[in-house]
């Protein structure tokens, strides 16, 4: 089974970081992933979109698709082309601090995230991205907490790991405001000894 997650937004609001930290955890729990970023000409103010694929078993295909599962949106002024890959029964992540956008809900399971309030309020204004991710992992049950803790850690490159700290707190105040499996990725979850 393969998941789908498109992330769209401005760039510096931290979506490929976002994509890739999500990614690295679902490996730490023996997922597959392929992740695909593009930004827009300017690396702060232009658009910035991931592609990331997590699959239970080797995905065959780069991470380019026409629709997608899941989508995460920090931002309404590039929503659009990835608004149009989704179908019936996606899930769409909004951040709802931001985004402004009207658009036809039907047939989609919309979960509303203050991703950029939850990040202000406690002290990190700049880590609504890791709201939105700690948000993503608790309604879908995609990966855990504390995967995404870990990979998150690995992620900051040095000259950021004073940030590690707020980047935690964010990544759980997202992880808490998410009502916990409401748009399940996996139907069954193995766990190592074969129990489902």
């Amino acid at each position: 089974m393969e998941r789908e997650i498109m992330f769209t937004g401005i760039g510096g609001q931290g979506v490929q970081l976002g994509a890739q930290i999500l990614g690295l955890a679902a490996t730490r729990e023996d997922r597959h992933v392929m992740l695909f970023g593009t930004y827009g000409g300017s690396m702060r103010g232009g658009n910035t979109d991931s592609t990331l694929v997590v699959a239970d078993a080797p995905i065959s295909s780069p991470p380019i698709v026409s629709t997608t599962w899941a989508a995460v949106s920090m931002h309404h002024q590039y929503w659009e082309p990835m608004r149009r890959k989704l179908t019936a029964g996606s899930v769409v992540f909004l951040n709802s601090t931001l985004f402004e956008e009207e658009f036809d809900r039907t047939d989609l399971q919309v979960i509303e995230v203050p991703a950029t309030e939850l990040a202000t309020e406690i002290g990190t204004p700049l880590a609504g991205s890791m709201a939105m991710v700690g948000a993503v992992a608790a309604a879908t049950s995609i990966v855990g907490i504390d995967s995404l803790v870990q990979a998150m850690e690995e992620s900051l490159p040095g000259y950021r790991k004073q940030h590690a700290a707020d980047n935690e707190k964010a990544l759980r105040a997202g992880f808490e405001f998410a009502e916990t499996d409401v748009a399940p990725a996996w139907t069954q979850r193995e766990d190592s000894n074969g129990d489902g």
